[in-house]
This record gives structure tokens, C-alpha cells and sequence, in this order.
């Protein structure tokens, strides 16, 4: 092929790949709580080709953002796509298909994840062109539970309430009883970091045993079922030799 076919070939790819101005600018958004005192909410916004690791459950918002005019300032119609699936095994076995520009996923099984946008443009001469994202990328961390024996709620800044440790944590049910069992405390999925500061109904309880009965399963199907007593000493001070009590239980 001589010079010249060379370049009008190459000029007509060019114009024919800029004249299509159709597009989208898609992203995945989500929040979480930063593993700090002040439990801190992180607002994330992904564009394609980036890749966040996180906890379960982590829910997720899929907006498209298409833009469907041409370069002529014509607009076209279009359908939409999201695909989310496992990594291992690719966009065509997805685990859930979206066909809203925006739509609401909750991932709750640890592992590796990709999502991505497919856009079907539609002229009105019947013409048509597709878009297709680079992949989103999320890992869902594997679970994790523990918890302190004993807690010190002397405003200490030490040990001053039970602490709950734990990650991918997708569903959990249970609380803290007295020797009675009279139920004092109620852990839910929404107040499990907050652990326990030892208190039943404003006041703190008297010091003593306690039990602590925690079920719960990660999102790695693992089963945490935690029965222990813990200890609540408001007279106890680090480094102190003994602890001053307050009482019996109520």
C-alpha cells in the first residue's frame, strides 16, 4: 500500500473514532467507618480501573452518568448494563445484573469482586455504538472477632468500656446478662464497635462478673459463638496493686 492510502486510511479511523462523542462516566460510591476512637465516616468515590479493599457488608451505589449526545448535538437512545461478579470468574458468569443507571448492591462474602458498565447507544437511523467501562475493583476482607475480658470504666482513658475487635462481620446477634440473667446490653450490626461502657440504664453497673454471649458469622461463612464472663472493675487504675469495689450486683 503506497503513502498516500496509508494516511487517508488513518485520517478516516480518526474521524470516525472522534465523531462519536456518546459516553459515560461511570462510579461506584460508598461509605465506611474509619477503625479510629471517633469512628469516622469515609465517603468513597471509585472511577473505573480502580480497585478498594473493605469490610463486609459494604453497600455500594452504581451511577452511570451517560452521557448521550453526539458530537452533532443529536441525542441517542440507549440501554444500559452494570455486571457485578467474582473475579475469578470474570464478567460473563455475573453474580447480579443491573439495567438501571443507578442502582444499590450490598456485598456480604469475602473475596474478590469486578463490576463494569456496558452502554448500547441507539441512533434514530438505527445506528448503533457501545461503551464499555474499565473494571472496578473490590476485595471484601476475610472476618475476624475478639473482645477484652474486662473493662475499667474509671474515665481513664484505659480500658474504659469492652472492646469488640472485628472485620467482615456480616451478621451478629447477642448481649451482656448479669449473674441473674437479667439482659443489660443488646449487640446489633449497628452498635458492635461501640462495644460496652458498662452502663445499664445511664448508670454504671455495680462491679463484678458478667457474661458475654456473642453469635455472629463473617463474610466468610466462618461461625464466632464467644461465651465468657468479663469482669467490670470502676475502681481498678493501671499500675495500682489492688482495686477498690463499689458493691454487689444488681
Amino acid at each position: 500500500m503506497n503513502t498516500r492510502l496509508i494516511l487517508a486510511s488513518l485520517m478516516s479511523c480518526f474521524f470516525v473514532g472522534t465523531s462519536m462523542s456518546q459516553t459515560a462516566n461511570p462510579t461506584i460510591s460508598f461509605s465506611y467507618y474509619e477503625d479510629d476512637e471517633a469512628r469516622t465516616l469515609t465517603e468513597v468515590e471509585m472511577n473505573p480501573g480502580e480497585t478498594q479493599t473493605q469490610q463486609a457488608p459494604l453497600d455500594i451505589h452504581l451511577t452511570a452518568n451517560v452521557d448521550p449526545e453526539d458530537a452533532d448535538g443529536n441525542e441517542w437512545n440507549y440501554t444500559v448494563e452494570w455486571r457485578i461478579y467474582n473475579s475469578d470468574k470474570g464478567e460473563n458468569d455475573p453474580v447480579v445484573n443491573r439495567f438501571t443507571e443507578e442502582s444499590d448492591y450490598t456485598l456480604t462474602t469475602s473475596g474478590g469482586y469486578g463490576a463494569k458498565l456496558y452502554v448500547t447507544f441507539v441512533s434514530a437511523d438505527n445506528d448503533t455504538t457501545e461503551y464499555v467501562s474499565d473494571e472496578f475493583k473490590i476485595v471484601i476482607s476475610e472476618s475476624k472477632l475478639t473482645c477484652t475480658d474486662a473493662l475499667t470504666p474509671n474515665d481513664d482513658a484505659i480500658n474504659d468500656k469492652l472492646v469488640i475487635e472485628y472485620q467482615s462481620i456480616v451478621k451478629v446477634s447477642g448481649g451482656i446478662w448479669n449473674r441473674w440473667g437479667k439482659k443489660l446490653h443488646t449487640f446489633t450490626l449497628a452498635n458492635l464497635a461501640d462495644g460496652w461502657d458498662g452502663r445499664y440504664g445511664g448508670d454504671y453497673v455495680p462491679d463484678g462478673a458478667y457474661i458475654l454471649h456473642i453469635d455472629a458469622i463473617g463474610s466468610d461463612g466462618l461461625h464466632y459463638k464467644i461465651r465468657k464472663a468479663i469482669s467490670v472493675l470502676k475502681g481498678y487504675r493501671e499500675g495500682e496493686s489492688s482495686t477498690t469495689g463499689t458493691g454487689g450486683e444488681n
